[in-house]
């Protein structure tokens, strides 16, 4: 159809109107001054096309880790349109039949977790978290002070503030001060960098107990909680050891500090079951959810809570105060619960936790023997959730230049992949490209993928 007819912009077009009025996220526009930007226009399974024609395979799952099933479900599509003819919109305080169905599903996932309230993104889903945790306490201990939130370095919570002042990646928080007060952190569980000089399994878990440590700091009575990925993820993707969970949780639950797990993105089987936290033997007492929620169709978050706390928050009607006063207003679009409903039917029908499972077990090993290039130092990761660290030296684990990484990723896409890596994050350690592809890659797709890092890394070394 000819463009001029159908009104529909010009790939020239698009780009002059993208420089004089978007604003993108986590973009630096200067560049766009005298170079075009790229515009993505169609996605089909795991490939992505851009404004030029040009297409990708997608290695990061939409730029962000949230499109787990792909792209081009129609069924997604139907439901919402469904949904969003019958009834779009109605606010959270009332219920909708997609709302309850959906509460009814996470549910019967994580059974120990009854009690799910709907949002709309994972920073406001952590909010939520936060802001439970603080509630339950003070309606448990009326006049107490547990109101502190501990979180790890290098974890990411979110972008609002009390979400990113939770966040453990330090260059993420510049300019953006003063931040709320009431979060502290504790040392990451990086092995490959351990925080101290130790070796596993010839240490203690220090980094696991020295939570203890910062309790006992802040006061035993004023912690009420603690955030963690399951998997740190853009924190340079680090899979604790099996023993690190359990030591929290029995450090929790001694000094009555609610444990919460942020899977926004290892949620529905981005790390190869259905939940992150599943790999370890740890029983949250909150659990957010987004990303992979809906796979990226429509804007949807979750915070799941035990019945225990949730029955903290029944109040009396008399009692203004003592119930959970808050709303999401997009929470209530009824099309993201549908959305949500149908991409989990898929996630469960197509064992798509599984493949991711299998697959990137295959990439990881794919991706270890790039470990031979001195420019490789660890590989690792679980599920379809993979960071490769480069440094300069394998001895000295020198850094590699966040400088480099990005002419790295950029070659990688020239080769017709899009990954992503570190940025702007932790300082002097933005040094790991990222792979999440969408959990329903093949071995051709995850084939592409390994080679064209080996071609580039290659060069990177000549």
């Amino acid at each position: 159809m000819n463009r001029a007819i159908s009104g529909e912009p010009s790939a020239a077009e698009l780009v002059e109107l993208h420089r004089e009025h978007l604003w993108l996220h986590l973009t630096n526009h200067k560049p766009y001054e005298t170079q075009d930007p790229p515009i993505m226009v169609e996605g089909q399974g795991y490939i992505l096309k851009d404004i030029q024609g040009r297409e990708y395979i997608d290695g990061l799952s939409g730029g962000v880790w949230a499109v787990n099933v792909g792209y081009g479900r129609d069924s997604i599509a139907d439901a919402v349109s469904r949904q969003l003819k019958r009834l779009p919109y109605y606010a959270g305080s009332m219920a909708t039949p997609p709302y309850i169905m959906l509460a009814r599903k996470l549910a019967s996932l994580l059974p120990a977790l009854p009690k799910v309230y709907i949002s709309s993104s994972g920073s406001e889903a952590n909010e939520k978290s936060f802001k439970m945790a603080r509630q339950y306490f003070a309606e448990k201990y009326p006049g107490g002070k547990k109101h502190k939130i501990i979180y790890r370095n290098r974890d990411y919570h979110g972008t609002t503030l009390a979400a990113l002042a939770s966040s453990g990646q330090q260059e993420r928080k510049i300019k953006f001060g003063p931040l709320p007060e009431g979060f502290a952190e504790i040392p990451h569980a990086l092995c490959y960098r351990c925080a101290f000089k130790k070796s596993y399994p010839g240490c203690n878990l220090e980094c696991a107990r020295a939570l203890e440590d910062v309790i006992r700091r802040e006061g035993e009575d004023s912690v009420a909680a603690v955030i963690l990925e399951p998997v740190t993820a853009g924190g340079g993707i680090i899979p604790p050891v099996p023993e690190y969970y359990p030591v929290l949780q029995e450090i929790c639950r001694r000094y009555e500090v609610l444990l919460i797990m942020d899977e926004v993105v290892t949620g529905f089987g981005r790390t190869g079951l259905m939940f992150g936290h599943q790999h370890y033997d740890v029983d949250p007492d909150i659990i957010t959810l987004a990303k992979g929620l809906a796979s990226g169709y429509m804007p949807i978050s979750a915070t799941m809570a035990s019945k225990k706390i949730f029955d903290r928050f029944l109040a009396e009607p008399e009692d203004i105060n003592g119930f959970f006063r808050d709303i999401s207003t997009f929470g209530g679009c009824t099309g993201s619960s549908a959305a949500a409903l149908e991409n989990i039917r898929i996630i469960e029908e197509e064992k798509l936790a599984d493949n991711s499972a299998v697959m990137g077990s295959y990439l990881i090993e794919q991706l270890k023997e790039l470990e031979d290039l001195s420019i490789v130092g660890n590989v690792r990761g679980k599920g379809m959730l993979i960071g490769i660290e480069l440094v300069e030296d394998h001895r000295t684990k020198q850094p590699l230049q966040e400088k480099q990484l990005a002419s790295i990723v950029a070659d990688v896409k020239q080769e017709g992949v899009i990954i992503g890596r570190m940025m702007r994050s932790v300082p002097h350690l933005n040094n790991v490209l990222y792979m999440a592809p969408p959990l329903i890659m093949g071995k051709d797709g995850l084939d592409a993928i390994a080679a064209a890092l080996r071609k580039v890394l290659g060069k990177h070394l000549a």
